[in-house]
């Protein structure tokens, strides 16, 4: 009888742990940004279709503001709290994150038939020192977005240059068409570094010499800042624009208080459905003009990656669920927000019946897409920078003080590196 007891003891303890093996589900914790080309709704979507997929896999999303996603990285990173496992990272993050050991080297993991068609510049969004640190996800870089009503109404073709924009603006203003023509994302932060980069680049621009030193307070560097405050003080730029993020943006241009403006692709569909626009039908993209003696046209990468945490307890898994977001299948069905990394999708009948007008705009604007530099202290360059950009915007400053203290401080940051 003892022995019978201690036999069923332990077949009652045998089957009570295979059941709680059985049970036992593979947790990850992901974060994203509240509004990133796929709107919230459409990653709760694909993280449901993974989990159908996976019923033995669990996921807690989280989201955060652009604003605040590098800081809850930074701190859940550099505590090694295991708070997140994959995380949302912005092209210009992998360098400071892959120096300071916080995602993990995936380079191995992505076949080469994938990695051969994928855009090299979307591709250059989790690439740091020809190591790759996370797979692309947000394949996205700004257009022109323009009002063809309103360009009608004073008989002005789609304009190629930013001289002809401004003229066109003119028209407008004159016409009594629209008091402020263009808007633009100049608040505090990324958005503004992002919008002097365009115009820098499309001027012809650079951020450092042939030494690797800044050279912003001279030449195009300060042409390009002119542009923005001489023509913010002429009234063609909305004042709004200093205190606008891409949200603000769409918002102002799809309520017809602009004509002209530069945004992501996501602003595409939004700013022609009824129910998020008063232009609706209105809206267009093209490319985005470019100055007569620089480049025909620019546009920032603004591409994001999905990265692997150093502290995730289950790399495979991420990997899989990361491999499963950015698979062609549900980029392709998603892609009314935000269009596909994939190459051969853009010759795809389906993904061109979706996206008629943004798929032609798109395989011509990448040509003219520019990195933002890659730096493991781009955080502080963006963020100085940031602050004299406004600093002269807001007219606190002229435009080459402003900018001959922006050098200033980035040569200090580059003594300590």
């Amino acid at each position: 009888m003892k022995h019978k007891g201690i036999f069923f003891i332990t077949l009652i303890l045998l089957v009570f742990s295979f059941s709680v093996m059985v049970s036992a589900k593979v947790s990850l914790s992901a974060l994203f940004m509240k509004q990133a080309g796929y709107q919230e709704s459409d990653m709760i979507a694909m993280t449901d279709e993974f989990l159908k997929q996976n019923p033995d896999v669990e996921v807690n999303l989280n989201f955060v503001s652009y604003e605040e996603l590098h800081d809850k990285i930074a701190v859940a990173a550099a505590s090694e709290s295991g708070v997140y496992d994959v995380i949302i990272s912005d092209c210009v993050w992998p360098a400071e994150f892959a120096e300071a050991g916080w995602i993990i080297d995936v380079t191995d993991r992505l076949k080469d038939e994938d990695r051969a068609d994928i855009f090299p510049t979307v591709l250059n969004s989790v690439t740091y020192k020809d190591r790759i640190y996370g797979m692309p996800w947000l394949n996205d870089w700004q257009y022109f977005f323009y009002n063809k009503k309103m360009l009608n109404e004073v008989g002005a073709s789609v304009p190629t240059l930013w001289p002809e924009v401004i003229e066109t603006s003119q028209k407008m203003k004159a016409n009594g068409i629209i008091e402020y023509p263009i808007i633009d994302s100049w608040g505090q932060g990324e958005v503004v570094v992002v919008q002097y980069l365009t115009y820098l680049n499309a001027m012809g621009g650079k951020v450092f010499d042939e030494n690797g030193l800044p050279i912003l307070n001279q030449g195009k560097g300060l042409d390009a800042l002119s542009y923005m405050v001489d023509n913010l003080k002429a009234g063609i730029y909305n004042p709004a624009s200093i205190e606008s993020f891409n949200e603000e943006v769409r918002r102002i241009y799809s309520s017809g208080q602009a004509a002209f403006g530069l945004n992501w692709i996501y602003m595409y569909n939004l700013s022609n459905d009824p129910q998020e626009s008063q232009i609706a039908g209105d809206s267009e993209i093209a490319l985005i003009p470019g100055f007569p003696d620089g480049n025909k046209s620019a546009s920032c990468n603004g591409g994001m990656g999905l990265s692997i945490v150093n502290t995730c307890k289950n790399p495979d898994v991420a990997w899989d669920y990361i491999s499963f977001l950015c698979s062609r299948d549900i980029q392709k069905k998603y892609s009314a927000n935000a269009l596909p990394i994939w190459i051969s999708l853009y010759d795809d009948p389906e993904l061109i019946a979706l996206q008629p007008k943004a798929i032609p705009i798109a395989k011509e604007q990448i040509q003219y897409v520019f990195d933002r530099p890659q730096l493991p202290w781009y955080s502080q360059f963006s963020q100085l920078l940031g602050e004299e950009l406004q600093s002269a915007i807001t007219g606190a400053k002229i435009p080459q003080q402003a900018l001959d203290d922006a050098v200033a401080r980035m040569k200090e940051i580059q003594e300590r590196y």
